[in-house]
């Protein structure tokens, strides 16, 4: 007898428009929340380092290291790890619960007069440990909640409140740090992963069940994730393209707080603000990432931001002359870069969806980030360590040019001339 209740698959009805859809829009809330509380975090913590504990150059590149050196430590075993967990949602909730109880001990500290750079360092290494546990677990729930149709319109969304928290956030912080202090402002931004983990507490969405190559030994499994990388015409020069740019840009990052807050004498209020009002360049990315991919192809337009990205970094060390002289070069470095940032996010995010089969994701997921986001720390302790040998702004000229070199890579591989999305790899 036929089941009356099968469905056959040419027989589904087409989902209904993405803003429609009550899942994808609790995963908005949930990551648009978070997003906000990091932005919030990337100038309140480092903040706390410079005005309250008064850090060198080679401490602020200790302390960024600490909160991405969990990415190169763990993220392999991490991919294979999670593959073997069918509740990865709850693993997302947990890392949330994790980072809130961990900011919120550092005010905790302060007030007590007990903070110190361990401390700081410690915070910032486990909240990188949760990150990872976080973000990898996401990429399979992203897959189980927004219906293929809708990947690149879902990841354009989902970097427009991206680029929104990178207005808001350096903003609220810098007004939050100047009215009650940084401490005191990482306090109010562990309620933002609390707000996360009630927004995914309530996604009904079936997640993905586990392979039967989930089953396989772990080293067996952490090799078939980078054979897939590394030998993916597609994945592998993506990889190798943003490793070389996050490398350099966290050379740049590591020092760019205390370059623009000792060597400009930029305050942190202004600083916040300048980092927001520059950032709105990153809601018009988000805007055009789609119409540009439909427009140029989605490998033309990967291609783009990866050049788009670094480029107009070049202006914050040729900054000089009067405050308002330097704030407009800030702002405008800020405008262009958060473009070509969405532009590339948007663009690189669809391309490792579109070309990833299912029971590969958190493998991929986890040797991918093993690599590009394994590599930040690194650039992160040279950018310190050049910053103390060789001075602030030499270090900010070798992070820009390094980075525009990312897009190399790209140029001999088939994604400048992709023009529609990738057929699943086999």
């Amino acid at each position: 007898m036929t089941d009356r209740t099968t469905v056959p698959p040419e027989a589904a009805p087409e989902p209904p428009p993405l803003l429609r859809q009550p899942e994808f829009i609790k995963l908005w809330a949930a990551q648009s929340i978070s997003q906000l509380g990091d932005q919030i975090t990337l100038l309140a913590l480092p903040l706390v380092a410079v005005l309250t504990l008064h850090a060198s150059a080679a401490q602020m590149g200790f302390l960024v290291a600490a909160e991405l050196m969990p990415h190169l430590l763990f993220s392999l075993f991490a991919g294979v790890w999670i593959e073997r967990v069918q509740r990865r949602r709850r693993l997302m909730i947990v890392a949330d619960l994790g980072r809130a109880v961990l900011l919120g001990s550092i005010p905790l500290a302060a007030a007590l007069d007990m903070l110190t750079f361990p401390q700081l360092y410690g915070v910032a290494f486990c909240v990188g440990t949760f990150a990872v546990m976080f973000d990898i677990s996401w990429s399979t729930l992203f897959i189980t909640v927004v219906p293929r149709r809708d990947v690149v319109d879902a990841n354009s969304k989902l970097s427009l409140s991206r680029s929104l928290s990178f207005v808001l956030g350096p903003s609220i912080a810098g007004f939050l740090v100047q009215l009650l202090t940084a401490p005191v402002t990482l306090l109010l931004d562990a309620f933002s992963y609390l707000g996360s983990a009630l927004f995914l507490r309530r996604i009904r969405s079936q997640e993905p069940p586990i392979e039967e190559d989930g089953r396989e030994s772990v080293l067996r499994s952490l090799r078939t994730g980078f054979a897939f990388v590394l030998r993916d015409e597609y994945i592998r020069p993506e990889l190798l393209c943003v490793a070389t740019i996050n490398l350099f840009n966290f050379v740049f990052h590591a020092i760019f707080v205390l370059y623009a807050t000792r060597e400009l004498g930029v305050s942190p209020g202004l600083l916040g603000l300048v980092l927001g009002a520059g950032a709105v360049g990153g809601i018009a990315g988000a805007l055009v990432a789609v119409r540009l991919e439909r427009l140029v192809g989605l490998g033309p337009a990967f291609t783009l931001g990866s050049v788009l990205f670094p480029l107009p970094l070049v202006l914050i060390p040729l900054a000089s002359g009067s405050e308002t002289t330097i704030v407009i070069m800030l702002g405008v470095a800020e405008f262009f870069c958060s473009v070509g940032v969405m532009i590339l996010d948007v663009n690189a995010g669809s391309l490792m969806l579109f070309r990833t089969p299912d029971r590969l994701r958190s493998r991929m997921s986890g040797t991918f980030r093993f690599v590009n986001m394994g590599i930040r720390p690194i650039g992160a302790l040279i950018g310190g360590g050049l910053g103390t040998a060789i001075g602030l702004h030499t270090t900010l000229w070798i992070g820009v040019l390094g980075a525009l070199a990312g897009v190399i890579f790209l140029v001999f591989s088939p994604i400048p001339r992709l023009r529609e999305a990738p057929a699943e790899a086999v």
